[in-house]
């Protein structure tokens, strides 16, 4: 079984779906160790000072914000914990769009979401409600300890939950040399369009994502394993395994909500509606730096 990142729910209006969250995908790159070539000892990374060359200890690092050339705004552990989004275990529906609208530049990863006992029906209804209506849902949601903008889409008997970047994490267009939109501007004939049309249309097939493979992951092994078969090999120290926390497992059930929601018929409040609970309130940050400097209003990711 994959592994469960959390579990909680799909929130929208009063409607609450209990749902587990999976990773919807894998890594499947090829991981090179760096390695001293005259002893073949692992080559890690020193806490180094920039500016003296001379080694750091750990408890003499704290983390800096640069708002102004080398002023910096300094955040201790704590009032980084306090700054950081709770997580809620939850998928908070804010609005329904055309998934047409959204462009790929937006799309970072996918998530599986499965229901939990008693969130079934829920579940289907949403996703079959999504097909008819060609539509998926805009949410947000935490993600090991950040918030992520994300898009509620149905994929066969599926709910995928693909988080998406933020405006601020696209880059604009404006530096880049375009064509013009217009055809005629840029000197493209009809001919040429009837051309290129007919060749994509030779081109179309079905998605089938089997047909496709990693050639350069797939020589790069071939190579390793010829080396290993010609005795080419080095022996290397074993790296420290690292550890990972346990996601938190608290459900909320609102399944009960269901019939209330329908029956009220009135537009959802974007899963900011709370029962038997309340939202979890940020508390302040400090800063320290010098007298009658304004700390800046977004904060860069620790």
């Amino acid at each position: 079984m994959p592994h469960v990142l959390w579990k909680g729910g799909i929130n929208f209006g009063l409607v609450h779906i209990p749902v587990a969250l999976y990773s919807g995908s894998k890594s499947d790159t090829i991981d090179f160790d760096w390695l001293d070539k005259r002893d073949m000892k692992p080559v890690g990374y020193k806490r180094i000072n920039k500016e003296t060359g001379k080694d750091v200890e750990k408890d003499d690092i704290v983390r800096g914000f640069q708002y102004e050339e080398r002023r910096y705004v300094v955040l201790s552990d704590e009032e980084i914990k306090a700054a950081n989004v709770k997580s809620t275990q939850s998928v908070d529906i804010l609005a329904f769009v055309d998934a047409a609208d959204i462009p790929f530049t937006y799309l970072e990863a996918p998530y599986y979401l499965a229901p939990l006992p008693r969130g079934e029906k829920v579940y289907a209804l949403l996703r079959e409600t999504l097909k008819r209506t060609k539509k998926i849902g805009i949410a947000t949601v935490v993600i090991q300890t950040k918030q992520h903008l994300a898009a509620l889409i149905p994929d066969g008997p599926l709910l995928i939950l693909n988080t998406l970047r933020w405006i601020t994490e696209v880059r604009p267009l404006d530096d880049l040399s375009l064509p013009e939109e217009n055809l005629k501007a840029v000197g493209v004939t009809a001919k040429e369009i009837a051309m290129a049309e007919q060749l994509v249309s030779d081109m179309t097939e079905k998605w089938d994502p089997s047909q496709y493979s990693d050639t350069f992951r797939a020589d790069i092994m071939a190579h390793v394993k010829r080396k290993i078969k010609a005795g080419d090999t080095e022996t290397v120290a074993e790296l420290p395994a690292v550890e990972t926390a346990e996601p938190a497992s608290n459900v909320i059930d609102l399944t009960a909500l269901l019939q209330r929601s329908l029956r009220g018929g009135g537009k959802g409040d974007g899963g900011n509606t709370r029962t038997n609970a309340t939202a979890p309130r940020k508390k302040p940050v400090a800063t320290r730096g010098s007298a009658g400097t304004k700390a800046p209003a977004k904060r860069k990711r620790a």
